[in-house]
Order: structure tokens, then C-alpha cells, then sequence
């Protein structure tokens, strides 16, 4: 009997000890789902909010993709174009920034090249990568706010061996730097910096210091949305894109001569057309008056996700510095017209996004 109660004993210590690990699992479980849900409550919270439709809407952008991984992303998406599993230069950057923080080290570098290596040979699939990133949605939507219109097909001219034109169709980088090619230009990193004309604030754009007249080119094709002057930009175009998320400002522009003469608001862009030229305006409710001491193209984008928040002042800009270093492997090659003393592009591109856009203003479909 003595022995049977200290069995007895034993077994009710062993369910008891049982009971309270499965207490404790409980508890751990009911934890864990509780951080998540909290983690997406705050995430929520600091990058979406919800428009007059009620649906989410981004309302903060902090663009931190290197040179570096847009360079190593474009790669990818190129050599993977005509393969059976094309790997899409925003999901990589967007996979790796959700992992990352949205830092782009050494290694998230790394880790894009292992990531990629994995989709390529099938171990997963890009829904598994997804399934449990709470923070991918919002750098896919980011990011794709940032570089939609930059990577796609289109139609270019190329100069034979004999000296003539020919069109070719490729598929790759379509956007371009601001400043045309064979023109010099030095830049920083200066996006925040502290501002006093009018009031205080910061610089929501990127510099690009160079010479009176440099030619400055759409970086995107799009609609000429504002032109004309600002008395904090001086001569100033604002281009939007054809999906309207992006609105690219080029301030500062030359006095006297700060567009081409064709340019109207409204007009249709192509990227790597130019539209006007490298200046000092600005400072100055008075018209025409270089108030900036350094010549200087002023570079912003901006990106819009509820046009009803801009218009109540509520603006994301971006710094581009990375994206401006990225893109300065691309720029337009530019020639002067002798008789205007206009300058043009030399090689002419068929953008489908251009064709796109005049067919829809035509049907009246958007």
C-alpha cells in the first residue's frame, strides 16, 4: 500500500509538471500571436493609415536602397527577363529590405544573393518567402511607388556601323539621370538639410551643382504638371508620372531660358527628352532673379498615394541621392541645334508607356 501511494504520488507529480508545461506553451503561444498582432498594430500605424474610402493608404516613406542593391536588384531582373522564373527587381528589394529593416548592409546584400539563388533553383517560392513578413507589403508598395516606371521594355535608336539610325527593342533601364551625358556635375548627399529662405525646414530634394545651361532631362516619361515660376525654386518643372505617383520637381532652372520652347503644362514626356536648362533662380517672389548663389539643379520626387493628403499638405518626399548615383549610368546623349540654340536628344526612344497613355487620352479610358 506504502508503495502503490508513492507511485501514486510520482504519477500525480509527473501530470502535474505535465499540466503546467502545457499551461505554460499556452501561455507562450497566446504571447507570441499577441506580439504579432501588436507588432502589425504598430506597424500599421507608422507607415499606413486609412483614406476617406477606408482603405489603407502609406503615409510615410523612408527611402534607404543603396546604389549598391539597386544595382545587384537590376542585375537580376535583366538576366532573369527571358528566363523561366524572371525575378522582379522590386520584390528583391523589397524581400530584402522586409528582412533587413530596410538597411541595405553588406549583408542584406548577402542576403539578396541567397535569396535570389533559392527562387532561382526552385527551393521556394516567393509566396513562401512572403508568407510570414509582416513588413513586405509595405516595402513592395513603397518601392514600387519609387521605381515603377523605371525598368520595362521599349524601343531606342542605336548608330550602325555606316553612321545611320536604326531602331532596336530592348528591355532594361528606361529612366534616366537629370543632367544629360558629357555634362560634368558634382552632388552630395544633402536631403534634411536645414533650409531658412521664408521660413525654417528642410531641403526635401537633391542637389546636382554644375554649369549655367546644362541641358536637364525627364528622368521619366510623363505629363507636365506645373511650369513656371516659385518663388523658392525659381524657373521650375514638375512632371507626373502616368500612373501618378510620382512627381518629379526640377528647380533652379536658367534665367531667361529655363525651358524648351515647345514645353507647356500638359505636354507629354518622354524620358531622356530634355526640357530645360541648368540655373540659379529663385529666393524671390519677383520673377526671373537668380537669388541662389551656387548654379544648381534642384531634384526632388514625391511620392502620392491619396492626392487628397497632398492637397492638405501632408507630402512624402524622398531622398534620391542613392537613386541619382544610380540612374548617372544612364543618361541621355544630347546634341545643340545651331539655329535655336536649343538642345535635343541625338537617339530617339519609343517608350510603350508614352503610346500607352495618348491611346487612353484618346479612347478616354485611363
Amino acid at each position: 500500500m506504502v508503495r502503490q501511494s508513492m507511485e501514486h504520488k510520482k504519477l500525480y507529480r509527473k501530470v502535474g509538471l505535465l499540466g503546467i508545461l502545457i499551461l505554460f506553451l499556452l501561455l507562450y503561444s497566446l504571447w507570441v500571436q499577441h506580439s504579432q498582432e501588436q507588432k502589425q498594430t504598430q506597424e500599421q500605424e507608422v507607415f499606413w493609415e486609412l483614406d476617406d474610402n477606408g482603405s489603407q493608404t502609406i503615409k510615410w516613406v523612408d527611402f534607404q536602397v543603396s546604389c549598391e542593391a539597386l544595382k545587384k536588384a537590376y542585375r537580376y531582373d535583366v538576366e532573369t527577363y527571358d528566363k523561366d522564373l524572371h525575378l522582379d527587381w522590386i520584390d528583391l528589394l523589397a524581400l530584402t529590405a522586409a528582412r533587413s529593416g530596410g538597411t541595405f548592409t553588406q549583408k542584406a546584400l548577402q542576403d539578396m544573393d541567397q535569396i535570389a539563388a533559392q527562387l532561382q533553383e526552385g527551393d521556394i517560392t516567393l509566396e513562401e518567402f512572403t508568407k510570414n513578413l509582416n513588413y513586405f507589403s509595405y516595402y513592395r508598395e513603397a518601392y514600387d511607388a519609387v521605381l515603377h516606371g523605371f525598368v520595362g521594355e521599349y524601343e531606342i535608336e542605336e548608330e550602325t556601323a555606316d553612321g545611320q539610325k536604326e531602331w532596336q527593342k530592348k528591355y532594361g533601364l528606361k529612366a534616366f539621370s537629370p543632367i544629360a551625358k558629357g555634362f560634368d556635375y558634382q552632388d552630395y548627399d544633402d536631403f534634411g538639410s536645414a533650409r531658412s529662405y521664408g521660413y525654417a525646414r528642410p531641403h526635401l530634394g537633391h542637389d546636382m551643382m554644375g554649369l549655367i545651361g546644362t541641358p536637364v532631362v525627364a528622368t521619366e516619361s510623363g505629363t507636365v504638371e506645373a511650369l513656371g515660376w516659385n518663388q523658392y525654386g525659381g524657373w521650375r518643372i514638375g512632371i507626373r508620372s502616368f500612373d501618378g505617383k510620382r512627381y518629379y520637381y526640377y528647380a533652379h532652372l536658367r534665367q531667361n531660358f529655363p525651358y524648351c520652347k515647345t514645353l507647356e503644362e500638359g505636354s507629354v514626356v518622354t524620358a531622356g527628352q530634355v526640357i530645360g536648362y541648368m540655373g540659379h533662380t529663385g529666393y524671390s517672389a519677383k520673377e526671373n532673379v537668380n537669388n541662389i548663389k551656387t548654379v544648381h539643379l534642384h531634384f526632388g520626387v514625391e511620392l502620392i498615394f491619396d492626392e487628397k493628403r497632398r492637397e492638405q499638405g501632408n507630402e512624402i518626399w524622398i531622398d534620391c541621392y542613392q537613386l541619382a548615383q544610380f540612374l548617372a549610368g544612364n543618361r541621355s546623349a544630347v546634341e545643340r541645334e545651331p539655329d535655336t540654340k536649343e538642345w535635343h536628344r541625338i537617339y530617339e526612344m519609343k517608350d510603350p508607356a508614352v503610346e500607352e497613355y495618348q491611346k487612353g487620352q484618346k479612347t478616354g479610358k485611363p
